[in-house]
């Protein structure tokens, strides 16, 4: 039992207690969760695997990460905005993805928006609402959900034309993104 504080790993280094439940987590922790992210379409993969998350568990999505790359051509804006019928029903019936229909077609509607941006107006838009830094949190109660910036991201993606952006997403996204460093005061990926 924890009491949401930073606990040690196999290696015996303190993490952030989410990343120790599997080894994929541990790996996603310690490389990639929290470090900045830039690029449009480094920015919509990740927002799309955030979106398709909603209601999941992160693990669902991270374990099936090379399927949804697979399906959604690297998430390349261009190539995804020229995805026709024929490719929204091979996804439909992909079992290496999510099979929401829901979530596909606001993949497929989000490209087709972002296609029409200017090269390095997503990863703009998004870095433009990078909060100021705060204290470390301590223990997982001291991570919040959604914040004053994630709503105004949120309320920007959604003005701009994107779908499956909610504040809680716009989060998540500025979490795995870099935008935020939730990783606990004692976790070995925050001193890193």
């Amino acid at each position: 039992m924890t009491d949401g504080a930073a606990i040690a790993g196999p290696d015996g280094a303190l993490r952030c207690p989410w990343a120790l439940s599997t080894e994929d987590y541990v790996a996603y922790h310690d490389e990639e969760w929290g470090r900045p992210v830039h690029g449009d379409d480094a920015l919509f993969e990740r927002l799309s695997l955030e979106a398709f998350q909603s209601g999941l568990s992160w693990i669902t999505i991270l374990r099936r990460r090379p399927g949804f790359r697979a399906a959604f051509a690297d998430f390349r804006i261009g190539k995804v905005a020229a995805f026709t019928e024929s490719d929204r029903a091979r996804l439909l019936t992909d079992a290496g993805i999510i099979r929401n229909a829901a979530k596909i077609d606001a993949t497929l509607s989000n490209a087709r928006v972002l296609a029409e941006w200017a090269p390095g107006e997503l990863d703009e838009l998004i870095w433009s609402h990078v909060p100021e830094p705060g204290p470390a949190p301590r223990t997982l109660a001291d991570v919040q959900a959604v914040t004053p910036e994630s709503t105004a991201l949120s309320k920007a993606l959604k003005k701009r034309g994107l779908r499956f952006v909610g504040p809680t997403t716009a989060y998540a996204l500025m979490q795995a993104c870099g935008l935020v460093d939730d990783h606990l005061e004692a976790c070995v990926a925050r001193l890193a």
